[in-house]
């Protein structure tokens, strides 16, 4: 099984450039998260932060309870053995065949017999779809095998957290569609902790248990995918949705002018939540994936602390049979006098950082009609009770919250705000 990864206040530069700051999120146990972003954002250079390649000025980056940015080399060793990693172009020694290729982290850092690295060197490349190819030199196969060859290389360690850099990169959308596939499958049969970078929307939208991006150098977002694919945060709705109209221009940050009469326009037309496209399922004869009920869990319990719509997609997103595990009746209300048991257990369920807008120093670009103050960090407006989704008269669902408690309700999904130690 995985293991957790907790960033915190994590923040690089190089010289006087910033490519983020104060990123604070965490990767459940045993999911699969996704981190999007414009280009030239620092995705890639959040991932070599993770391994202990580059070094933070800031922040701490936490993994089976050693902090790989400030650990002796020993101990940042030790946890490199956790990881796998799948490069943007495979990364394969084009001299050596596919066999070899995969078998090279094996023979480097174990000692097992040739007879124990043909075993496990076949297994992994069974496991992609490999099996046939072993003696094709990376040069005389496709760049979808190239991919695959890359992933069991990452495989045969066995590792705990495995990194994604850009999977899908010069792939068709087939082979893409095959190699999201196989993301799930593996996720099904290993339960590691998964980070795939990338900029592919469907990928987005139908692969991960969380969302995460990254924008004018700040972590706009990161949670459960409900909540990023219901979410109305310009940025993350423009990029979801590959559109023109938002705050992303073609270098990255639009004119303040255009912004706003563009989300004007697009407020104009449709104030309606997207849609939550369903998440893409295991292939058949495998168990189902354990991160998705965790997922679930987490979200269910903490479904009060978000706007009404979004709450009413939700719902209606999910599964006759989810619905009955958490007491939804066909009209979306869950029935007075339910069982306690029905409830998800807490003690299954963890908290998730996400921050909840933009940066202090994007609420400049912020329209007008959003009532937010230059120079401050907009505040969600209260909701009225009205919004909220519907329940039995005079009995809260029991998964709204306590309505009093708005700050432990913003700390569930929202993490600490910025400043705060």
């Amino acid at each position: 099984m995985g293991v957790e990864v907790v960033v915190e206040g994590l923040s690089k530069s190089f010289g006087a450039q910033t490519i983020w700051r104060d990123v604070t999120l965490t990767l459940p146990t045993g999911e699969i998260s996704v981190l999007l972003g414009p280009s030239g954002t620092g995705k890639s250079v959040f991932l070599k932060s993770l391994v202990g390649l580059l070094k933070p000025e800031h922040g701490r980056v936490v993994i089976d309870g050693v902090d790989v940015c400030d650990c002796s080399e020993s101990k940042l060793y030790e946890v490199r053995k956790l990881f796998g990693v799948l490069f943007q172009d495979g990364a394969l020694f084009g001299s050596m065949n596919l066999f070899d290729n995969i078998a090279f982290p094996l023979r480097e850092h174990t000692r097992k017999s040739e007879t124990e690295v043909r075993n496990v060197v076949l297994e992994k490349m069974e496991m992609v779809g490999l099996i046939g190819a072993e003696e094709k030199l990376p040069g005389e196969i496709s760049g979808g095998m190239r991919k695959r060859a890359g992933l069991a290389r990452a495989l045969v360690l066995d590792p705990e957290i495995i990194l994604f850099d850009e999977p899908d990169s010069g792939l068709d959308p087939v082979r893409t569609a095959y190699l999201n596939q196989l993301i799930v499958d593996l996720n099904a049969q290993i339960d590691a902790t998964f980070l795939i970078v990338t900029h592919d929307i469907n990928t987005a939208r139908t692969v991960p248990d969380n969302i995460g991006m990254l924008f004018r150098r700040n972590l706009v977002m990161f949670g459960p995918r409900e909540v990023l694919l219901t979410s109305t945060e310009p940025v993350v709705e423009q990029f979801l949705n590959g559109r023109r109209q938002g705050p992303i221009g073609m270098s990255e940050e639009k004119d303040a002018g255009q912004m706003a009469a563009e989300l004007a326009e697009l407020r104009g037309h449709d104030n309606s939540v997207p849609h939550i496209i369903p998440q893409l399922s295991v292939s058949p004869g495998l168990p189902e994936r354990a991160a998705v009920r965790r997922r679930q869990d987490r979200v269910m319990t903490n479904l009060g602390s978000l706007a009404g719509p979004a709450q009413q997609e939700i719902l209606a997103s999910l599964t006759p049979q989810e619905r009955a595990r958490y007491g939804i009746s066909s009209s979306g209300q869950p029935p007075q006098g339910r069982p306690p048991q029905a409830r998800p257990p807490q003690e299954q369920v963890r908290t998730e950082h996400m921050t909840g807008s933009l940066a202090a120093n994007q609420a400049s670009q912020v329209p007008p009609s959003s009532g937010a103050t230059q120079g401050a960090r907009p505040t969600p407006n209260p909701r009225p009770r009205s919004e909220q989704a519907p329940a039995a008269e005079g009995d809260d669902p029991w998964w709204a919250g306590d309505s009093q408690d708005a700050g432990a309700s913003r700390s569930r999904w929202f993490g600490r705000k910025r400043g705060e130690r």
